[in-house]
């Protein structure tokens, strides 16, 4: 997979857009039943807390560590995860009375809400995959840290059996040394990146050395991948979208992907399209295979991990086991 300068990476996305219509124009989202997913704000939470190098601060760890996953102990509690992190104070032991763990957000952001609800709409036309997202994100206060855009709002796709991949969804990505996280360097900007990809991953994170070129083939070959669709949005404006890869590194990629979007009350509704057949370096979305689906939303001019985020979730394409079954329209 080739990066390019954000430039072509936007002109080639515009262009992409202009040809191709809007990116909602083909479905009855009407017709499509949605869920209801909560987007919690996760904090400066990251792989290596999640698997417990320090178990006073991640008591759920070894849980994780024996298969289970995030999902598995939290889902239904993440409006009180994400009201518990965002204040930056201690935060409460939900299995344990009177337990106290350590603040998790060194920095918060005042009146941020903790959490707020997506609901998830999936399908396709026989050569596009379409996603549906009404976001709820309320009243956000302004963070001032991308003056570009109000709120960006993502999907995350994965192919990979990988049981990081699999248990935490988008933790896979976020490590103790990227930039905003605890391990990180100052002055060096180090994006996400999946684990095995790197020569050794340790409560640090992974640092910079990377596995030999044959391994991350192999890993490529088997699917080890997360893919962002995102659509950056101003009310009043058309839908910026990109197309994101995460592997060694996170890289904006030439975008194939559209996005349409309208805003009111403190609510976004946004449609992403994008190939089943992504090509080259990019995820092919086939019958019979589950996919790990995961939401990200920046709301209030945020950037980096000041965002609100789901645990993992399941796609399947016309048929099969899994949270959201992608049907022809």
């Amino acid at each position: 997979m080739k990066s390019v300068p954000k430039a072509l990476a936007l002109l080639a996305g515009l262009a992409g857009l202009c040809a191709s219509g809007p990116a909602s124009a083909a479905i009855d989202w009407a017709n499509v039943p949605g869920k209801d997913v909560v987007l919690y704000y996760p904090g400066q939470s990251n792989w290596e807390w999640v698997l417990a190098m320090n178990p006073v601060e991640m008591p759920g760890a070894p849980y994780v560590r024996q298969g289970k996953t995030c999902r598995a102990c939290h889902e239904g509690m993440e409006d009180f995860l994400g009201g518990d992190i965002v204040t930056g104070t201690d935060r409460t032991q939900m299995f344990a009375d009177n337990a106290v763990l350590p603040p998790i957000e060194p920095t918060p952001i005042k009146d941020k809400p903790g959490a707020f609800t997506v609901t998830a709409k999936f399908a396709h036309d026989g050569s596009n995959l379409y996603v549906h997202l009404d976001v709820d994100e309320g009243q956000q206060p302004d963070a001032g840290q991308d003056p570009n855009f109000a709120t960006k709002v993502a999907v995350m796709f994965s192919p990979s059996r990988s049981p990081d991949v699999l248990r935490t969804g988008c933790y896979a990505a976020c490590h103790n040394d990227s930039t905003g996280n605890p391990g990180a360097t100052p002055g060096v900007n180090r994006t996400e990146y999946l684990g095995r990809t790197h020569a050794r991953l340790t409560r640090l994170g992974g640092g910079d050395a990377l596995k030999p070129a044959d391994q991350l083939a192999t890993l490529r070959a088997q699917g080890y991948l997360l893919e962002y669709w995102q659509a950056r949005l101003n009310p009043g404006r058309p839908a910026v979208p990109a197309t994101l890869a995460v592997f060694d590194k996170r890289e904006e990629v030439a975008n194939v992907v559209s996005a349409d979007a309208s805003y009111a009350g403190g609510k976004w509704s946004v449609t992403l399209r994008g190939p089943l057949n992504g090509g080259p370096g990019l995820i092919s979305f086939l019958p019979g295979q589950i996919y790990t689906v995961a939401f990200a939303v920046h709301a209030g001019h945020t950037a980096r991990r000041f965002h609100n985020i789901s645990g993992e979730r399941t796609l399947a394409i016309d048929a099969g086991v899994a949270d959201f079954i992608a049907v022809k329209q």
